[in-house]
């Protein structure tokens, strides 16, 4: 089949443009009518390089296989706002199309629009990129879809996505400080290790200076990051492999998410942000219509925690059993007495989905004070660390100096 470029008009007499793969062009002519247009011009397509299907590309799927999250909620503002206006879905994604900045979601959004052209439903169509919209995103636009009201899902989907990236954004912006300071830092201490350790070593040499153990330690760690420094990255990358690698599988996650949520400081945090996630997820779904073992079994293979998904399948099973969602939540011993009490009274008072935004508003600011705290603090901190190891550095390149008298007399 032969993908062929169309120009029409539609019921009220405005001019509509797309592209449809067909067989000939008579059969175009016959969609075309059938959809209730009147066909203007029927050409065999020819793709433009921006048209081109990316993601079909083997040398550009690596470099541009992901669509940035920002992309995601803007297109999903802006469809909520035009199917508000009145428009119909395909001619609302033709117009987003022609407005998105990335070339591989524009690809998306056209490739959606035809399969809805083909007779797919939205949420179906949108089903076959999880990658772009997860199975959240398309649960609640096949709830809205059924619903009738899927302007109004869609906006509450574009809520729920701004308010996850802007905890996203508070959360990066309070670790790029210190990212960047441990990264100077390290390169400070590579090239005092790589430049300035050998040429004292030289000098202590040259006098015959006795080394002390931290010295000796100190000018090992030197000598091997000098002369294996490859070695020395490798195995530093093999190690974040093999991480990389166990926390794949369903073990290595769940020991690598009860260890984050376990430390000291940043534990609280990493459960916090867990928390505002899961209520978030949970509360949004329910809003939208979908079904409680369906809510369920989406925020647990969307909560990006394995300690909070294993809870949810305990939830899951109670609820089949026609038990309640607080007791394996309690069992759990993930979830603070706060959010399994509030959820408790929204199961008696059968407003569950209010008593979650609830818990998603209060955390949500926790984080936002913990952070602003930790900010504060992670200065000085930093301050300190360096200046331990730099002054145990100093310190271990001066010690060999107290035996030098000795050795001149």
């Amino acid at each position: 089949m032969a993908e062929y470029a169309y120009e029409a008009l539609d019921k009220g007499g405005k001019q509509v443009r797309g592209i449809i793969e067909a067989p000939n062009e008579d059969s175009i002519v016959e969609k075309l009518r059938g959809m209730g247009y009147y066909p203007l011009r029927v050409n065999l397509h020819r793709k433009r390089v921006r048209e081109l299907d990316v993601l079909a590309m083997p040398g550009l799927k690596i470099i541009f296989h992901r669509v940035r999250n920002k992309h995601i909620t803007t297109f999903t503002r802006q469809l909520a706002t035009l199917i508000d206006a009145g428009l119909p879905i395909l001619r609302s994604l033709r117009i987003l199309e022609e407005q998105v900045e990335s070339v591989v979601f524009k690809d998306i959004i056209a490739k959606v629009a035809q399969d809805i052209e083909g007779g797919l439903s939205l949420s179906d169509a949108m089903a076959k990129y999880p990658k772009v919209f997860d199975k959240l995103y398309v649960s609640m636009v096949r709830a809205g879809e059924i619903g009738g009201v899927l302007e109004a899902v869609l906006a509450r989907v574009a809520e729920f996505l701004e308010k996850r990236q802007a905890m996203i954004g508070k959360v990066r912006s309070a670790m790029m400080y210190p990212v960047v300071v441990m990264v100077i830092a390290t390169i400070i201490v590579s090239f005092i290790l790589i430049k300035i350790i050998p040429r004292f070593v030289d000098i202590f040499t040259q006098l015959g200076a006795e080394l002390p153990t931290p010295t000796l330690i100190l000018v090992t760690i030197a000598n091997t990051v000098q002369h294996h420094f490859i070695i020395v990255l490798l195995c530093i990358g093999a190690v974040i492999f093999a991480i990389r690698q166990i926390n794949r599988t369903k073990g290595g996650k769940y020991f690598f998410d009860s260890t984050k949520l376990n430390l000291p400081v940043l534990g609280t945090i990493f459960k916090k942000i867990a928390i505002v996630r899961f209520a978030g997820t949970f509360s949004t779904l329910i809003n939208a219509g979908v079904p409680i073992l369906q809510s369920i079994d989406i925020v647990r293979d969307t909560s990006g925690n394995e300690v909070i998904a294993r809870a949810m399948e305990q939830v899951y099973d109670s609820i089949k059993d026609g038990e309640s969602i607080h007791e394996p939540m309690r069992e759990a011993k993930i979830f603070p007495p706060l959010v399994i009490h509030m959820i408790a009274v929204g199961e008696e008072t059968g407003a569950i989905d209010q008593m979650l935004t609830k818990v998603a508003e209060a955390y949500e600011r926790e984080v936002d004070d913990t952070i602003s705290a930790l900010t504060s603090i992670i200065e000085p901190i930093l301050i300190v660390i360096l200046g331990c190891v730099v002054g145990s550095i100093v310190i271990c390149l001066y010690l060999p100096l107290f035996t030098i008298p000795k050795i001149i007399k």
